[in-house]
């Protein structure tokens, strides 16, 4: 038996050797003319495959496929009501009687319009929005939330470990689920691989509805690295939500020795807005667990709320399902619209030519561009990739810092302390195309200007990367940052 796999194995081996040129030929046409991608990435893949030939071919089957469908996601059971809304919004904006509380805030409009017609996402004037920056202060307000909560909890998450902190959550969970509350947990199969089935199967006993998205095959087998789900949403009676960078995790509170402190950015919302996180949850839970929510008219009642907030804000989302890359045209056109200033803060910085280009615009005019990222990686291929495009930004002129006091995984983008964009999307292409992704984007003065603070809170713990700083760096950082920028269309 042994003998007739070994020679399965090596006439296919032989097979693969022989017509190897044939081979890459077929794969790099499907490339180039059956899947639209963008010509860096063809590019890119096209030398893999021929540097690489066999093992290109394999990390191809793992990362390269294309999986966009532009009907991944069916919301026709909720079209009506929210072309409807969206509809009236617009005619509304046309008109010029959206009233701005700040005038100022007028030349945001063309913003707003752009999210009600690419993204369908209603702009809300009610919202009560709590920033959370430190993981334990962020999983102590759930907690409360979880703990007042009467009637249902949605929960979406890419990362979730079996450690203290899920446990505590469990437990909370568990105890809401006893009390006749729904509970709804939503996880990525690649960002939870570290949990067992046995962990899934426990909620499930316990009353609590479970989904994945995207499963592995073969039990933990994953061939698809690429668009996950990578939303942190929850949801809790429709009268509160959170969305942010926070996953869950022993290191997002700051008790993992490798990060240290973990600096991130997560918000809770409480007004109108938090009926737009519940749609996005509900399509994503719809596709993953093969049952419409839609037809639950008490999932979407409007509550009672306690805070009486002002702030303006959009619920945005994107991802390989999506026509329009929502959330990069955002920051694009936040970018462009600065008039004094651009706060950056993400955890990889590989933008695309159309960003890299219109910060590197801005700092040029005189616009104070600053972006700050971390000063040790999570994944070191991409970071080196981030500290190359962070030196042709301070070539540009722009304030470059990376961050000493732990690790940086904030995803914000604050312009003029006007506007603010916050979620989970990062800085770089695979947020971009790749994977789900859901932003806020917070038209306040109010609550974006205490998101700059921190921001410049943060600077005393950074170093300035200087010119002459980025010019000392020795030989290996800059073979790693040219090896790192030529497959930064990969990573």
């Amino acid at each position: 038996m042994l003998t007739a796999i070994a020679n399965v194995f090596v006439q296919s081996y032989q097979f693969i050797m022989e017509h190897l040129l044939i081979i890459n030929i077929l794969l790099s046409l499907l490339i180039i003319f059956f899947q639209r991608r963008s010509p860096q990435t063809v590019w890119t893949w096209l030398l893999v495959l021929y540097f690489i030939p066999i093992l290109g071919f394999v990390l191809y089957l793992i990362i390269g496929q294309d999986f966009h469908k532009s009907h991944m996601f069916k919301m026709k059971e909720i079209e009506g009501e929210l072309k409807y809304a969206v509809r009236r919004q617009e005619e509304h904006i046309y008109r010029r009687q959206l009233r701005l509380a700040n005038p100022a805030m007028e030349r945001f409009r063309g913003l707003i319009l752009y999210n009600l017609e690419a993204g369908e996402a209603v702009l809300t004037d009610n919202n009560d929005v709590q920033i959370y920056t430190d993981g334990r202060k962020k999983f102590e307000a759930l907690l409360r939330e979880i703990y007042a909560a009467q009637h249902y909890i949605h929960m979406q998450y890419y990362i979730i470990k079996n450690d203290e902190l899920w446990q505590t959550i469990e437990k909370a969970l568990i105890q809401k689920a006893r009390e006749g509350v729904e509970v709804r947990i939503l996880f990525d199969s690649m960002g939870c691989r570290t949990m067992r089935n046995r962990d899934w199967e426990r909620l499930e006993k316990e009353g609590i509805l479970v989904a994945e998205f995207f499963p592995a095959l073969l039990g933990q087998l994953q061939l698809r690295v690429n668009y996950r789900n990578h939303r942190k949403i929850v949801v809790i009676d429709g009268r509160v939500g959170f969305v942010g960078g926070f996953n869950i995790g022993r290191e997002y509170i700051g008790r993992d020795k490798k990060f240290g402190y973990w600096r991130d950015t997560h918000l809770c919302i409480e007004g109108s807005a938090v009926t737009t996180l519940a749609v996005r949850f509900v399509l994503d839970w719809n596709y993953a667990a093969k049952e419409n929510l839609f037809l639950e008219d008490h999932l979407f009642e409007l509550p009672t709320y306690q805070r009486n907030g002002h702030d303006l804000v959009q619920v945005i989302s994107s991802g390989p399902d999506s026509k329009t890359k929502t959330i990069h045209d955002n920051y694009l056109q936040l970018i462009h619209s600065a008039k004094h200033h651009i706060y950056l803060q993400t955890p990889y910085f590989i933008p695309d030519e159309s960003i890299l280009n219109a910060l590197q615009i801005a700092s040029r005019s005189g616009i104070d561009v600053r972006i700050m990222i971390p000063s040790k990686p999570d994944h070191p291929f991409v970071y080196w990739a981030t500290y190359s495009y962070l030196g042709e930004m301070v070539a540009a002129g722009a304030k470059c810092y990376v961050y000493n006091n732990g690790f940086l995984h904030a995803k914000t983008l604050c312009v003029d302390g006007m506007v603010g964009s916050v979620g989970t999307a990062n800085m770089d292409i695979r947020s971009f195309e790749l994977n789900f992704e859901v932003n806020a984007v917070i038209y306040s003065e109010r609550t974006v200007q205490r998101l700059e603070r921190a921001f410049e809170q943060d600077i005393e713990k950074c170093t300035q990367i200087t010119r002459n700083i980025y010019d000392q760096r020795n030989m290996m950082i800059r073979a790693k940052e040219q090896f790192s920028r030529l497959l930064s269309p990969l990573l």
